[in-house]
């Protein structure tokens, strides 16, 4: 028997998402009865306490008894249990500073680490996230601002909203610009946006056309890789090869910042990969992008425009393509810029029940099946106090050296 704890979120702000819901707990012993489980009380989970018991758990304020404790955000220091297995977001394996002590003080603990976020199969690709969840709500934030901004709609925040199916029903009473819309990325964030731009019928066309026509609709392009960068050498370039080495691109997104309305970011952006679009771009005559729903949220990097993250409370704020500033959304000569960096938090019924379903196919299985696919050897970041294999490059770091 396997004792699992669904812990309480305690980071700032509050999150109320989990790991698995009540319904989706049941079905995890359904299946695998071998595991059982406690939910450690919560005054702002989405699913309350009272539901889980109505479901058949026990609710306690300690799961110090239990061995693997699942959350979803950080972990605050002095709420870490010696000697525990854990699975959160850790917001360490790029080296992040301002979790640098909390990795040294779950190797001080000998806390077993494992990062939903390097939970992968054998092709590296991510298993679980919270992806999709990104996707809905930064593409409908973005549309809002375009409501707000110009006085023809008012959607309501999707905090506001039960779930899913209502933020849906809200874009149903709208009516949008004839803008052109272009979309990045080809993983689960964007696939997110890009289901929002279809509930919303809008058209998809094809970069060629899109970037020669006007339409008297409103219209989307989705783009990958290779439709906004290309070989330095001028040769032509291979997805594979920009991913590997994207030091042999530059980046070819102006012509589709001088055609489109609105941008919709929803790509990985990889270190040393080309900008889409500096400050000295903005200045151009042409450039005509007034809309920016920056969902990865890359700050003071490939985006110029996306100067801090905002904020579920201020989703929105103003960048002056002159001088590089920022100004009120509202104003007439503002780019608006949506880059909230906590975008699922927005929707935590439907993404939590959405991860609980992930987490239950990918990494329950492993726990009782000799981890035959290696799910859980990947994720593993710490191990007796030491980093493991494939986090040693973290090593200089946890040291401070980097």
């Amino acid at each position: 028997m396997i004792k699992f704890a669904l812990i309480k979120e305690r980071k700032t702000p509050p999150d109320r998402r989990v790991v698995f819901s009540p319904q989706m707990l049941k079905e995890v012993v359904l299946q695998f009865p071998e595991a059982s489980f406690k939910v450690e009380s919560s005054d702002i989970r989405i699913f309350s306490d009272q539901e889980y018991r109505d479901a058949g758990f026990e609710v306690s304020e300690d799961v110090s008894d239990c061995d693997v404790l699942l959350g979803v955000k950080e972990v605050p220091i002095p709420n870490l249990i010696p000697d525990k297995k854990y699975f959160f977001f850790s917001h360490t394996i790029k080296k992040q500073p301002y979790n640098r002590d909390l990795l040294r003080e779950i190797l001080e603990r000998h806390i077993e680490l494992y990062d939903h976020e390097v939970i992968t199969g054998k092709n590296k690709a991510r298993l679980i996230g919270f992806g999709r969840y990104a996707g809905l709500v930064g593409a409908y934030n973005g549309i809002r601002s375009i409501g707000i901004k110009e006085g023809k709609f008012e959607l309501p925040k999707a905090e506001a909203l039960p779930d899913l199916d209502a933020m849906l029903a809200q874009l149903d009473k709208i009516t949008l610009p004839n803008y052109k819309f272009v979309l990045t990325g080809s993983g689960k964030v964007a696939h997110g946006a890009r289901e929002i731009l279809e509930h919303l019928k809008i058209k998809q066309i094809d970069p060629e056309t899109y970037l020669v026509n006007e339409f008297n609709e409103s219209v989307f392009c989705h783009i990958d890789v290779l439709d906004y960068a290309k070989r330095k050498d001028g040769a032509k370039g291979s997805r594979k090869e920009f991913y590997k080495v994207p030091e042999n691109y530059n980046s070819d997104f102006m012509k589709f910042a001088k055609t489109s309305d609105v941008f919709i970011a929803g790509h990985f952006y990889g270190q040393g990969a080309p900008v889409f679009y500096s400050e000295e771009d903005i200045r151009d005559k042409d450039f005509r992008i007034k809309y920016v729903a920056d969902i990865s949220c890359d700050i003071a990097g490939p985006i110029a425009s996306t100067i801090r993250p905002s904020t579920i409370a201020e989703p929105f704020y103003g960048y002056d393509p002159k001088t590089g500033t920022e100004i009120d959304f509202k104003d007439s000569k503002a780019i608006t810029i949506m880059a909230v960096d906590n975008l699922p938090c927005e929707l935590p019924k439907d993404a939590s029940e959405g991860f609980g379903e992930m987490f239950l196919e990918h990494v329950i299985p492993a726990f009782f099946n000799n981890d035959k696919d290696g799910i859980l050897a990947r994720a593993k970041m710490t191990e007796s106090g030491k980093l493991t294999v494939n986090y040693m490059y973290l090593e200089a770091f946890v040291k401070g050296e980097e």
